[in-house]
Order: C-alpha cells, then sequence, then structure tokens
C-alpha cells in the first residue's frame, strides 16, 4: 500500500481540523443542596414500637418523629 500524502487531500477537512474548538473538562456533578428548613424525602428504618409510639395520637406522625430528632440534634433530648 502506498503512503498517504503529508498534505491532506481536502484541505476543508484540515481547516475544519485545525480550528476546532478545544473541549473544556467536564465541571463534576454536585447534586443541588435543599435550601435551609425545607424538609426532604428520605426512607428510614424504624422498629414497629417507635413507629407505634408515634402514631398513637394520630396523623401528624412525621411531624413529632422530626421534632424529637430536631430537639435530639439540640441537645435537647425528648421526655
Amino acid at each position: 500500500m502506498a503512503t498517504p500524502p503529508r498534505r491532506p487531500t481536502n484541505p476543508m477537512a484540515a481547516a475544519e481540523a485545525a480550528f476546532k474548538p478545544v473541549k473544556k473538562p467536564v465541571a463534576p456533578i454536585r447534586e443541588a443542596t435543599a435550601p435551609p428548613n425545607v424538609r426532604e424525602l428520605v426512607s428510614i428504618r424504624i422498629d414497629r414500637a417507635v413507629l407505634d409510639h408515634f402514631q398513637e395520637d394520630g396523623p401528624g406522625w412525621q411531624d413529632r418523629i422530626n421534632d424529637a430528632l430536631r430537639q435530639i440534634v439540640a441537645g435537647k433530648p425528648q421526655v
């Protein structure tokens, strides 16, 4: 097989290759952080006895769990 010529046979392709945009490195993907005091949907495993305790007063049990956890984080254990 013959060696290819040193100059490209298609000057248009050579010009496009010379002025082709340089690919910029991709920035790492960052997960969006939730604004403060906005609740996020999570899945958590809780013992049945704990769940029964918070559900025995009816609707609002998720808020009561959230309040109890917030008090623990603040250093004020719930009685």
